[in-house]
């Protein structure tokens, strides 16, 4: 995709848009963001000190995209189930999809389970520690190996996500939110703000305050420690020239796939059958249906089904979706029905 210079974009990250930064500026942010995430910092259970490096893990994979409130209880209940990669590696997948729940993004619980299963297979059921290593596992990008390398073996890394990039541009280049993908500026910052000693509490810090007070909407500039030096404050918090996209929801097609997954999991739960669903349980007339066959399909069960109907009576769009889960991994289909995968 091109990007149209302008007073959103620096290509070139020439410094009238990302200036050079002193030193004692540095160092401001650096001991006050540390300082405010000691006094502040959430009781997050992936936060004591005794939390393997697995559940660390974990949480950065099931925090990607998704609100802490929601992934707490998730992330609670999975480490309950499957303390370590061996235990998620020799999972059943109908049983890992279903205990993922709504956490959104179905496909980052495979890519966990395959990273688990090469955890445990090759590398002695033991998380690697650096940051390279982490890359070669499956679904581990470059953000989430800096911040397991961070925050479960105490490495110097640099992590650099959506929040830290909002504080920084927000400090330091008076913008309101980031548009491209890091240039070499954002990263020089972020690398300059890495202290030797507090290293993890930096890390974790900046995240933490780009979350609770630098937030994409609504951030609480007068409870901000740095209102006094952040560039964007001073220049009275201009509003970016161009809006975010926002992701709807309604009568997409990712409402409707996820309509599906909820079908197949709660017939997983109910046990309605071994095989999951009839596939005209989506869009055959009701009066098609064998009645014996209605009436087997639980509760739960059936309110999904009827969810599915609800928002598409389509046969052509809900088979494409369909054949779309199939080939992600995320469902089975065998003899004209659909289940969870191994279920």
């Amino acid at each position: 995709m091109t990007h149209r210079a302008g007073p959103e974009s620096n290509p070139s990250g020439s410094t009238s848009a990302f200036p050079e930064v002193s030193e004692p500026v540095l160092r401001r942010v650096q001991d006050t963001i540390i300082t405010w995430f000691e006094d502040t910092a959430r009781d997050l259970p992936w936060r004591h000190p005794k939390t393997s490096a697995w559940a660390i893990l974990v949480s950065e994979i099931m925090s990607q995209q998704t609100p802490v409130a929601r992934v707490e209880p998730r992330w609670r209940a999975w480490m309950d189930k499957w303390p370590t990669p061996a235990d998620l590696a020799a999972a059943p997948t109908a049983e890992v999809l279903h205990s993922w729940d709504r956490l959104g993004y179905p496909r980052r619980a495979l890519r966990l389970q395959e990273a688990a299963e090469v955890i445990a297979a090759d590398l002695d059921n033991r998380v690697p520690e650096t940051t390279e290593e982490l890359e070669r596992l499956p679904g581990i990008g470059s953000y989430t190996a800096a911040a397991v390398s961070s925050f479960a073996f105490g490495r110097k890394t640099t992590v650099l996500d959506t929040n830290v990039r909002r504080v920084l541009i927000r400090l330091f280049a008076g913008r309101e939110r980031p548009t491209t993908s890091p240039g070499r500026k954002e990263t020089t910052w972020a690398a300059a703000l890495v202290p030797e000693d507090k290293h993890v509490e930096w890390n974790a810090g900046v995240m933490e305050f780009g979350a609770l007070v630098c937030t994409a909407r609504n951030p609480d500039c007068p409870a901000c420690p740095l209102q006094d030096i952040c560039t964007w404050n001073q220049m009275g918090r201009p509003a970016s020239a161009t809006k975010p996209k926002t992701q709807k929801w309604a009568g997409t097609d990712r409402q409707l796939r996820g309509a599906i997954m909820d079908v197949l999991k709660a017939a997983h739960v109910a046990g309605d059958d071994r095989r999951g669903v009839r596939l005209d349980v989506f869009t055959a007339s009701v009066t098609d249906f064998d009645p014996v066959f209605l009436d087997s399909l639980a509760e739960s069960t059936a309110t999904a089904v009827a969810r599915v109907r609800e928002l598409s009576a389509d046969q052509d769009r809900i088979n494409r979706l369909i054949s779309d889960l199939v080939d992600d991994g995320l469902a089975q289909q065998v003899d004209g029905r659909l289940a969870l995968p191994n279920s």
